[in-house]
């Protein structure tokens, strides 16, 4: 799975939504931010995570910091980061890249609610330099994603710059 993968998911869940490519790396939240001319906060990071014996994956707002006792307390198991090599042969995306577009149908996926803070937000689309933007209930529609709270959040950032994208999002 790659960029590809991510293309065709959209192409038969979500024609209307573009994948847009920047010719700069996207892989951070610092990067895609600056990319995408959003705030940090914007940025639908995707985490790939082992609970227990399973992978899942949170897609949660760029500021959000996974809160381990929420993690806990939903899952019944403290979380570990997959490393680069899992995540690649698990997701099928590269780090950098991971998205909740075109996973393997046995990881679970989850939108933290960290996301609605947002009336757009900016996933990665399987690669390190390519995103969409899209409305958070969109997102969790499309990808059949549950909403959970298992993150904590930083204070907002101040305003975000312009950029022509930021308003050519899909609700």
């Amino acid at each position: 799975m790659s960029l590809e993968t991510a293309r065709a998911f959209l192409a038969r869940h979500a024609p209307d939504i573009k994948i847009i490519e920047l010719s700069v790396s996207t892989a951070t939240v610092a990067e895609a931010a600056a990319g995408h001319g959003v705030e940090p906060g914007q940025i639908a990071k995707t985490l790939s995570l082992r609970v227990g014996e399973d992978v899942i994956l949170v897609v949660a707002a760029g500021d959000a910091r996974l809160d381990n006792r929420k993690i806990k307390e939903r899952f019944g198991a403290k979380p570990r980061m997959l490393d680069a090599q899992e995540v690649e042969a698990r997701i099928g995306h590269p780090v950098g890249g991971v998205c909740p577009f075109g996973v393997p149908d046995d990881v679970a996926l989850y939108c933290d609610v960290s996301l609605k803070a947002y009336p757009m937000v900016v996933p990665a689309a399987g690669s390190r330099n390519s995103a969409v933007h899209i409305a958070p209930e969109r997102l969790a529609a499309i990808c059949g994603a549950e909403w959970i709270d298992i993150c904590k959040t930083t204070e907002p950032a101040q305003a975000p710059a312009t950029n022509p994208h930021q308003r050519a999002y899909i609700a």
